[in-house]
């Protein structure tokens, strides 16, 4: 087993929507003290760009001149695509629905993915996504894929989101989870050599302690 170096440390963590990748991914980066990259909150704000610049996604010239002209500036306070900033309007409803569709499109996946790998190059980070093990950053050895049933994945997000009807969240993360694994580009799927975690076995605290322990066996 590769001894990794913790000075330049990177951390893979994918799954389902719901799953808890984004909470235990921020609580390992700030135990670490790593930096977090929340490659979710891209898709969303690409897909608020490309909606607001009336972009047909269907059209795929048309998208294929709005990618290669596309500028994504990340951190963790802030999102912005082409000088705008979507960081308030990331976690709505619409962003997502917007990104599930525009997420599937291979050039906007392209643009993304070379950007999150240069972001990753230095090392000393936490990336979260739903295929950061399999295609951005498939060489690297700590991954983790966190899981859990539907059910608990569609409570959690209800109580995140109260106002709205559980059944209607349920059907959304269905629909969502199916595009996910069933598209041609990067589908979401567990990388061969990654860690799975059923987070609905355990509390917060509990999937953290996991991966923790699992990278300082591998740093001795």
């Amino acid at each position: 087993m590769k001894k990794i170096e913790k000075s330049k440390i990177v951390i893979a963590i994918d799954g389902p929507s719901g799953g808890g990748k984004s909470t235990v991914s921020r609580l390992i980066a700030k135990r670490l003290g790593l930096s977090y990259i929340d490659t979710g909150a891209m898709y969303r704000a690409v897909a608020l760009a490309l909606n607001g610049a009336d972009v047909d996604i269907e059209n795929a010239s048309e998208l294929e001149e709005f990618c290669a002209s596309m500028s994504v500036e990340y951190s963790e306070s802030n999102i912005k695509v082409n000088g705008t900033d979507y960081t308030g309007s990331i976690r709505t409803e619409e962003a997502g629905l917007l990104a599930s569709i525009s997420s599937s499109k291979s050039c906007v996946r392209r643009a993304l993915v070379e950007y999150q790998r240069g972001l990753a190059k230095e090392g000393a980070l936490v990336m979260e996504g739903r295929d950061i093990g399999t295609v951005v950053l498939p060489d690297i050895s700590l991954k983790f894929f966190l899981t859990a049933s539907h059910e608990v994945r569609a409570l959690r997000r209800h109580a995140e989101r109260k106002g709205l009807e559980r059944e209607a969240i349920s059907e959304a993360m269905k629909k969502r989870d199916k595009t996910d694994s069933t598209r041609t580009d990067s589908p979401l799927v567990k990388a061969k050599d990654a860690v799975e975690i059923d987070t609905g076995a355990l509390d917060i605290n509990g999937v953290v302690s996991l991966i923790l322990e699992n990278i300082e066996q591998r740093s001795r």
